[in-house]
């Protein structure tokens, strides 16, 4: 009996060595929504800045020039939103890989296409985050004066 406790005991080491490197990936999704969360606020308040000053705005040149830095906010506010979106599936998605390889092992569920489709979805889901937050820096860097040759007065 004791080699069978030990056995065991083995065994679910072995599981929790194999779902702990998930959990690592969820922690550096966690960051990344996080960094995203940052970068959508700050779109949002620049947002209300300019919206809330716009129509005091009597120069032509420069109300167009802010609503076309409005047009730029809105695209990246729906690339962080989105972005954000699709890191939250990836942890979702590790989080049920995690679930059911404890739920393999515990239940001698034989399972390995659903945590592949898991982990691909995963994976899937943070390549597209990954994107859209590229995507979303382009268009902040873009945006900048500096880069468009135009010089802050």
């Amino acid at each position: 009996m004791s080699l069978f406790m030990e056995s065991g005991s083995t065994d679910i080491s072995h599981v929790i060595q194999l779902a702990v490197a998930p959990v690592f990936l969820l922690a550096g999704i966690g960051a990344f929504i996080n960094a995203f969360a940052s970068r959508l606020a700050r779109v949002v308040d620049r947002s209300r800045h300019l919206e809330s000053g716009i129509q005091s705005v009597d120069d032509h040149a420069t109300r167009a020039a802010a609503y076309r830095e409005l047009d730029t906010l809105r695209k990246r506010a729906r690339l962080a939103y989105a972005g954000i979106a699709l890191a939250t599936l990836s942890g979702l998605l590790v989080c049920l890989l995690i679930v059911f390889a404890f739920l393999d092992h515990f239940l001698a569920l034989d399972m390995p296409e659903i945590v592949g489709a898991l982990f691909i979805g995963a994976m899937l889901s943070l390549i597209g985050a990954l994107i859209a937050f590229l995507r979303e820096v382009f268009l902040a860097v873009r945006n900048l004066a500096l880069l468009r040759g135009k010089k802050e007065e």
